[in-house]
């Protein structure tokens, strides 16, 4: 029984291939092509406004310099928020409790936003291991404990939304194997534990949402501090 709570994490295959392509690139199928028109429908209104909102919300704490992965972080947040809120609908897969998928998103970015700064402001980057102001006897272990919790940023990244996304999914689970076993026991419990289900469900799509855009804003960060 315990098993078969961790089956929905499980990768599906279809004649031993992997659909986890195919997950990736379904939220791409949602989001309406752009036309050379001047009216538009809602959808495309509405798409072109939420991707203004998201963009604005982004590149506001970055200077010019960092304007340039504007394209690069909307895309990542509207993928990671088309992921996560499909991921609720259910028998579907969440690509995203996959801690390897979220660790191959966060670590060639945090690479990135670290050899951009190592590239233009060497010895302003550097300068974060050392806070200034160090008594001499405890640099060596700051730079060392500085360095640590540079080091495991990207796994943080991974780690938070994988977490996050995980429990959610289980507790779903968890909830709606209880109600559907009691209902036939006690019923008046039962449309308690469904009420119980339908708040965290509520509460799932704002973790959803709220992880997706915490994931987006650290990167953001980490590329404030290198430019």
């Amino acid at each position: 029984m315990n098993l078969s709570f961790f089956d929905q994490f499980m990768s599906p295959h279809l004649l031993g291939i992997p659909l986890i392509l195919i997950s990736l690139l379904f939220p791409a199928l949602l989001f309406p092509s752009p036309r050379n028109r001047w009216m538009t429908n809602r959808i495309s209104t509405l798409q072109s406004w939420f991707i203004y909102t998201i963009t604005k919300q982004l590149m506001t704490p970055l200077n010019k310099k960092g304007h340039k992965w504007a394209l690069i972080l909307s895309s990542l947040m509207i993928f990671l928020l088309s992921i996560n809120l499909l991921g609720l609908l259910p028998y579907t897969f969440t690509p995203t409790t996959q801690l390897s998928m979220n660790l191959a998103l966060a670590f060639p970015l945090w690479l990135a936003t670290l050899l951009t700064g190592l590239r233009n402001q060497p010895s302003a980057s550097l300068g974060h291991l050392l806070p200034e102001g160090t008594p001499t006897p405890l640099i060596p272990a700051l730079i060392m404990i500085e360095t640590t919790s540079l080091l495991i940023r990207p796994l943080a990244l991974g780690v938070r939304l994988t977490a996050n996304l995980t429990a959610g999914h289980l507790l779903i689970q968890l909830i709606s194997t209880a109600t559907a076993a009691l209902f036939s026991i006690m019923p008046a419990i039962s449309i308690l534990t469904a009420c119980v289900l339908l708040l965290l469900t509520i509460l799932e799509v704002a973790v959803a949402m709220i992880q997706a855009y915490v994931f987006v804003l650290l990167l953001s960060l980490y590329l404030q501090e290198n430019i």
